[in-house]
């Protein structure tokens, strides 16, 4: 594909790619790498400034100030204004599927009978070199209708007619992850830019031809600027590929704290393309802890007992979906973790019933649609929203009822920590990382499916509660003890850790198992850290190759 936009194509200025394997086909050819190079130049700069504002933004909340709705945007917020029409292939929504970008979930999901897949290279993918590659393979051949799989054991799987697919949406990685196999001028070049960027390069003229967008999911955002920043990488991808303005579409996760105070200024900023917002609550949820993480009185309960009918998330989901509708965007529901369990009906069944009663929440909040993590619960998640949304959507649910107040975002709920509670943060951090390391970014442990932002929320919990723990008094009623009066110390926690190595050595074909002493070995360290790491795939990426 030849780009409309003239491109530097200096060899001694351009993208360099670091990887021995290099990559197949013409995947990076000597014009994908132009494209990448011209990418990196034109908003590095400008990605380095809006992260040096995450980080004085944190360290404010640090200082001890909340986040709160911004007074520069009063007026954005009081306006009268819409989002651009939205295409029809994005109309219903009301179930989608979402995961790793291997070839047979891509095949698997795309014939899932969801509305739209979510082709995640973020929370469910490590970011090793081969599977970002393997990923970019798979979604060009699920474009062009040619992608096919041979299971080891011989079962061979297809598409289905492309009018009876999904439809694709991509979600690259977000703005703080660089791509350290792709240098341009001997600097990484930003994971969003590749991701997002060679999937364009690549199948946008032949979205646009299937009127198909592109369509992304963009993940992380912390503010209108990230938004903006978005808006304007997508604008110069239009005009690089000659696509029409505003041809790319685009969903955002509010899925960290500080954006669910600027919901209608991100709508703003990408009013020409934007389709919805997603409750993003796993991360979310762990936004909340690390922006808390200097709160003491900020300290959440174990992560069972944060559900989504705990006050300061069903104030994140009201406001969410009365600002869509007043915008005229969709509001998504979010994932429900629990999957199906291989061999056990009764599990599954039990499965199921959460799966229907969290759908039922949402729809009856006004979602439009809403998340599965497995193909099984596409049609569990189906049955409740066609009962209850016989529409494509459910924009005339306005909720002008709802006024949500900053307190409401940033009161914690009360609750309790368990010692099984804690057992099962370190055990699930533990696996995670692990199978992480290994090449895994998306595992099944004790019937939920984890991925990054699941183990981001045990992370930061361990975390918080040994670095904000005191010995157990009547006037210390924030959960920061075990409920039977243990105090959440180091001694505690190396008693988890301890004892794990023999649990997990009794457990067959466990994910990454060859490297559960690393992934201890890494957890220890960054809960022992005197600073929360801000992600855990930012010291984990560093041990990849």
């Amino acid at each position: 594909m030849a780009a409309v936009l003239e491109l530097d194509s200096d060899p001694q200025r351009g993208a360099t790619l670091t990887a021995a394997q290099g990559a197949p086909g013409d995947l990076l050819s000597p014009a994908a790498m132009d494209f990448l190079a011209a990418l990196h130049r034109t908003f590095e700069p400008v990605r380095q400034a809006r992260l040096a504002a995450r980080r004085e933004r944190q360290a404010f909340f640090d200082a001890g100030h909340l986040p709160d709705f911004r007074s520069d945007t009063a007026a954005i917020r009081e306006g009268g204004w819409r989002v651009a029409p939205l295409p029809e292939a994005l109309l219903d929504r009301r179930v989608e599927i979402t995961g790793p970008v291997d070839p047979k979930m891509v095949i698997n999901a795309l014939n899932s009978g969801a509305k739209v897949y979510m082709a995640d290279f973020e929370d469910s993918t490590t970011p090793t070199w081969d599977n970002l590659v393997a990923g970019q393979q798979a979604l060009r051949g699920a474009v062009a209708g040619t992608l096919t799989f041979d299971a080891p054991n011989g079962k061979h799987y297809a598409l289905k007619p492309f009018d009876e697919q999904a439809v694709l949406m991509v979600r690259p990685r977000g703005w703080h992850l660089d791509e350290k196999h792709v240098l341009v001028d001997d600097v990484p070049m930003s994971g969003s830019l590749f991701d997002a960027g060679l999937f364009a390069f690549h199948n946008a003229h032949a979205l646009a031809a299937k009127d198909r967008g592109p369509y992304l999911y963009l993940p992380k955002l912390q503010s209108m600027e990230e938004a903006q920043l978005w808006n304007d990488v997508l604008g110069f991808i239009e005009r690089a590929l000659g696509l029409n303005p505003g041809q790319i579409k685009v969903t955002v996760l509010i899925e960290t704290l500080p954006a669910v105070f600027e919901m209608d200024e991100i709508l703003h900023a990408l009013r020409s393309r934007i389709a919805g917002l997603n409750c993003g609550r796993w991360d979310y949820m762990f936004s909340y802890l690390k922006t808390f993480r200097a709160h003491r009185d900020k300290a959440l309960p174990e992560r069972s007992q944060v559900t989504m009918t705990q006050p300061f998330l069903r104030a994140y989901t009201d406001l969410l979906v009365q600002t869509c509708h007043k915008r005229g965007a969709h509001a998504m529901g979010g994932m429900a973790a629990v999957i199906p369990v291989s061999g056990d009906e009764a599990a599954t069944e039990a499965a199921f019933e959460k799966v229907r009663a969290d759908k039922l929440r949402e729809v009856q909040a006004g979602c439009d649609g809403t998340w599965v993590a497995h193909p099984a619960l596409v049609s569990v998640a189906r049955d409740v929203f066609d009962a209850h949304m016989p529409t494509p959507h459910q924009h005339h649910v306005t909720r002008d009822e709802v006024r949500v107040t900053q307190a409401e975002l940033v009161t914690p709920p009360r609750g309790t920590i368990t010692r099984a509670g804690l057992e099962n943060n370190v055990e699930v951090c533990v696996r995670y990382l692990a199978a992480w390391l290994d090449g895994l970014g998306c595992v099944p442990i004790h019937g939920l499916m984890e991925d990054a932002a699941t183990a981001e929320i045990a992370r930061a919990q361990l975390w918080q509660w040994m670095h904000h723990t005191n010995p157990p008094t009547p006037d210390c009623p924030s959960g920061l003890c075990l409920d039977d009066g243990t105090p959440v110390d180091e001694c505690l926690f190396e008693q988890a850790l301890i004892g794990l190595p023999s649990r997990l050595a009794a457990q067959p074909n466990l994910p990454g198992s060859g490297r559960v002493n690393e992934a201890i070995e890494l957890l220890d360290t960054l809960t022992r850290a005197d600073t929360l790491e801000d992600f855990l795939t930012l010291p984990a990426y560093a041990r990849l190759e």
